[in-house]
């Protein structure tokens, strides 16, 4: 993981091998940025959707149990968010480098779209 301090604040950018390490002991929440339609597509395990038109950092979950991990599909939208997230006042966020085409790259399962039904599926590359 990589940390940044922002004045106050501690920006984090963390791996995909990271974040589904923390995401299967419970530590972090996930909020995906990107438009529902590609998340309804597919998206990681258990993230939460938080489109980047309606984002508003005020209405994030505390992090005092859990800590916070943005993700969108490249990595940009993402730290584009964390970044106004410190901006309004968040003394610490992390956003994952290279979004949900790395997370794919590193063949970490997610859940897809099974393309005979359209129901969601896992997808265990």
């Amino acid at each position: 993981m990589k940390t940044e301090q922002v004045g106050d604040a501690t920006f984090e950018t963390w791996t995909p091998e990271e974040v589904f390490d923390a995401c299967r002991k419970g530590e972090i929440v996930v909020i995906d940025v990107r438009t529902p339609q590609e998340y309804m597509f597919e998206h990681v395990e258990g993230a939460l959707l938080m489109p980047m038109p309606f984002f508003k950092p005020e209405m994030l979950p505390g992090q005092t149990e859990k800590r916070i991990v943005l993700h969108c599909g490249s990595g940009v939208r993402s730290e584009k968010m964390a970044r106004l997230a410190m901006e309004r006042g968040l003394n610490r966020i992390a956003h994952m480098e290279g979004g949900f085409g790395a997370w794919k790259e590193k063949k970490l399962p997610y859940i897809g779209t099974d393309m005979a039904s359209g129901a969601p599926k896992r997808v265990e590359p």
